[in-house]
């Protein structure tokens, strides 16, 4: 089999510093085309990869070489694009949030799963190396049962990383419909379903706008969620926090677990016998580290499409995560405990 041709469909930031670089570094790949509505952006990309530059998706999608897509673009295009390439048959890895809605998300899966082809939500937070190990830890049962968790996303805000700064379409509510909770929070409730392997059955949240002057999507949330099982925890997603903070904490009969929340230890496993375990498995990636190591999202996509597997975070799993979310916004909207 030949490389697996792909096209990326938006060159912003997460174009430039994941998916661009990290197809390139996979033997198995071949960028043919790239799309942006901005021109120069367009053109730029299709120069440094050897492209074909389009400003409209419908054109690029059009090529009937291109077997895959990566999705780009801000929020409320995600399902729109997802579904007309799924219908023009390629395979389509898809930035989060996967959709703005319930009813879009089960669109793209309906269209996924019509065209035979693979429809990946590029949830990186399930492949970093303490969460595998976290993972692990509870399924075994090593660590008895789970009783609560915290877990936090926050950041300085998309405007010290996206390649339109503060006029970025992450402030606009007609682009991004959900703001820090659809950028950092869905990461968490991903993450958290995966490694717990439950799902969450009710919400409470408070989401504001705090930190960001001349916005309406929100900036900083605070969740309250509770398993089917009945383990319960916080769940944080914030634009205002000066330094990153990308930690989860796992609560459990025989343990507690730290991932992510020391510079050098990416797993500590406080023992109920007194005794603390430090283990080092390579750090998560930050917005500081984009491009220094792999996210394995690419790779285990084209890994799926090469051996037409289905992918660890499907369309399926995308839409769970973000229904976490839009119950998180309702609860705040209707100052109730939302059932999931």
């Amino acid at each position: 089999m030949g490389r697996v041709k792909v096209g990326v469909i938006g060159c912003g930031s997460i174009a430039k510093n994941r998916h661009f670089p990290e197809y390139e570094a996979i033997q198995e790949t071949e960028i043919i085309a790239v799309c942006d509505i901005v021109q120069d952006r367009a053109n730029t990309a299709a120069q440094r990869y050897n492209a074909q530059a389009y400003t409209d998706y419908i054109e690029l999608l059009k090529n009937v070489e291109i077997e895959a897509v990566s999705v780009c673009t801000p929020n409320y295009l995600h399902a729109r694009i997802t579904i007309a390439a799924l219908e023009a048959g390629k395979h389509v890895l898809c930035e989060k949030p996967m959709a703005t809605s319930l009813n879009d998300a089960e669109k793209m899966n309906e269209a996924a799963s019509k065209s035979g082809k693979i429809l990946m939500i590029g949830h990186n937070q399930r492949f970093v190396p303490s969460h595998q190990k976290a993972k692990q830890l509870i399924d075994s049962g090593e660590i008895g049962r789970v009783y609560s968790f915290r877990t936090a996303f926050g950041h300085s805000g998309p405007e010290n990383w996206a390649v339109d700064g503060r006029d970025s379409w992450f402030f606009k509510k007609d682009q991004a419909v959900i703001g820090a909770m659809g950028d950092l929070g869905v990461h968490k409730a991903d993450l958290l379903r995966y490694i717990l392997g439950e799902e969450f059955v009710e919400v409470g949240a408070f989401v504001e706008t705090t930190a960001k002057k001349n916005t309406d999507v929100d900036d900083s949330a605070a969740c309250i969620l509770r398993t089917e099982s009945g383990i319960i925890g916080t769940l944080t997603a914030s634009w205002s926090y000066a330094k990153e903070d990308n930690a989860t904490v796992i609560y459990a009969e025989k343990a507690v677990l730290r991932l992510e929340d020391d510079p050098k230890y990416s797993l500590i496993i406080h023992h109920d016998n007194g005794k603390t375990e430090t283990i080092e498995l390579g750090s998560i990636q930050t917005n500081d580290s984009e491009g220094q190591h792999d996210s394995e999202v690419i790779s285990h996509f084209v890994k799926c499409v090469v051996n037409n597997e289905v992918p660890l975070i499907s369309g399926v799993e995308g839409l769970k995560s973000l229904k976490v979310i839009l119950g998180a916004m309702e609860s705040n909207a209707s100052r109730k405990i939302i059932r999931l």
